[in-house]
């Protein structure tokens, strides 16, 4: 007879780590003692969970093992970004990115393997959608990055803008940022340095208010006829008045704000009257908006705009009251910047990848 198979205990989530601990007939405080060494020490060995006898992390042994993600591919930018390729079990891949801003490291995870979308000014979104990753496989993104940070470093921001729509994985996304934000048992992330981006799930924005981070609405259009060709499937399902509604029906903290992003493509939606648009467009939101200069890859129609066109965009919408910043490119030699997972740089020679300018 072939013996069961060890459970994983990091894809457990609380409810399911106490029912474990209830089947082993142990008091209920090794449940949060267990998930504690996993996700606040980040053990990768049971017999590492020093805090429970050793009759116990034998017998939980016998039950259960720890399979976090593999080391991953690493790729290091002359800007010191950091791209992580990430091997799941099933053979697939996912990339997450670290990138430096003086004294603060924000990663930026995925949340999917691919995407079900199809943006055409995204790299990822032309791999088309292999899988939705499970909350342990989003979470083991962020624990393998601080695994490789050096001692008295720590990620300071999360931002879910790597690979998928993280809209499209919800429930998997909520039980990640349980187990990321618990401050008892979970790794203790602040909620207020956390954000989702999602290129626009009208209908799903009222369960992110509930989530408590914050929001980032991928735009990227001054009219809907241009949404329309950049991101077709979005606006079809998501039509540009029905996303604009719910952005200002939501309940947007106070001291925060919701955030706009706009990828500038050159010609495409850089005009000065796309910018006078887009600033009639979000009237009465209290917003920020970042502006986001396209990272061009291999054998894509778009190019990026020029200096001067990306200058004038923004003056004009700060001179209509937003706060408005330009997105630093970062990563891009390696291949990691906004737009460009799912494609690897030569891992001979990365910096000499040419990809525009």
């Amino acid at each position: 007879m072939t013996p069961p198979t060890p459970t994983n205990l990091v894809t457990l989530d609380f409810e399911h780590m106490a029912a474990l601990v209830a089947r082993l007939g142990w008091p209920s405080y090794r449940t949060r003692q267990i998930l504690q060494w996993i996700y606040q020490h980040r053990v990768r060995d049971i017999a590492g969970m020093s805090s429970l006898s050793l009759k116990d992390r034998e017998t939980l042994g016998h039950e259960a093992v720890i399979e976090r993600l593999e080391s991953p591919t690493h790729f290091q930018s002359v800007d010191g970004t950091q791209k992580f390729l990430h091997s799941l079990k099933d053979g697939l891949a996912v990339e997450s990115v670290l990138i430096p801003d003086g004294g603060r490291l924000t990663q930026c995870v995925s949340t999917q393997v691919g995407c079900t979308l199809d943006c055409g000014f995204c790299v990822t979104g032309q791999m088309g959608l292999k899988r939705n990753l499970k909350a342990h496989e989003i979470v083991d993104q962020i624990l393998t990055a601080q695994d490789r940070l050096q001692p008295g470093h720590r990620i300071t921001s999360l931002v879910f803008m790597g690979m998928g729509e993280p809209l499209a994985n919800f429930d998997e996304l909520s039980d990640a940022l349980t187990r990321l934000t618990n401050t008892d048992w979970g790794v203790g992330f602040p909620k207020r340095r956390i954000t989702i981006s999602t290129a626009g799930f009208s209908q799903r924005l009222h369960d992110v208010a509930g989530l408590g981070v914050n929001l980032a609405v991928s735009l990227n259009a001054s009219t809907a006829e241009q949404r329309d060709r950049l991101m077709p499937m979005m606006n079809r399902l998501h039509p540009l008045p029905d996303l604009l509604a719910a952005c200002r029906a939501y309940p947007i903290p106070a001291n925060r704000y919701l955030t706009f992003e706009y990828v500038l493509l050159s010609g495409e939606n850089d005009s000065t009257d796309d910018a006078v648009r887009l600033s009639r467009l979000l009237r009465g939101i209290r917003c920020k908006i970042n502006l986001i200069p396209f990272n061009e890859f291999p054998n894509s129609p778009f190019r990026r705009p020029a200096d001067p066109a990306i200058a004038a965009f923004q003056t004009i919408l700060r001179q209509k009251g937003y706060d408005v910043f330009v997105r630093q490119n970062r990563g891009r030699d390696v291949l990691g910047a906004c737009g460009q997972l799912g494609i690897l740089p030569a891992r001979t020679a990365p910096a000499t990848l040419s990809i525009g300018t």
